[in-house]
């Protein structure tokens, strides 16, 4: 997600926002891998679903800043479904690697709560 995130963000104006909203949508798009990596070598499964639980987070927080991006003008239409779709592909493969430990998110978190049609 960090590679589209970044990508998509160049084109976001007023200038300002390129140090607001962007740095921010970055930052937590690079926080999702990390957080993978930093859990990685954890010695149990529960400190690692609980760094795979904080990526979640990270995915959400991309989303939710896109929705403002969107929704401020900042995101056109195509720019917005694409950070959404990444968000819901890497958000469901992250689900389910921490239910293959045995651990699941809270009921009715998932992405897919978000109404799309909004969008213009």
């Amino acid at each position: 997600m960090s590679p589209i995130s970044f990508t998509i963000t160049r084109g976001i104006s007023p200038p300002d926002e390129r140090f607001g909203l962007t740095n921010q949508m970055r930052r937590a798009a690079v926080s999702i891998s990390s957080n993978i990596a930093e859990g990685t070598p954890r010695m149990s499964q529960t400190d690692f679903a609980r760094f795979i639980e904080i990526a979640t987070g990270s995915v959400f927080e991309v989303v939710s800043q896109a929705f403002i991006g969107q929704r401020q003008g900042f995101l056109n239409g195509e720019s917005f479904r694409v950070l959404y779709s990444a968000g819901d592909e890497i958000g469901r493969m992250l689900s389910g690697l921490r239910k293959s430990f045995g651990f699941s998110l809270m009921p009715g978190a998932w992405l897919r709560n978000y109404q799309l049609s909004p969008i213009n």
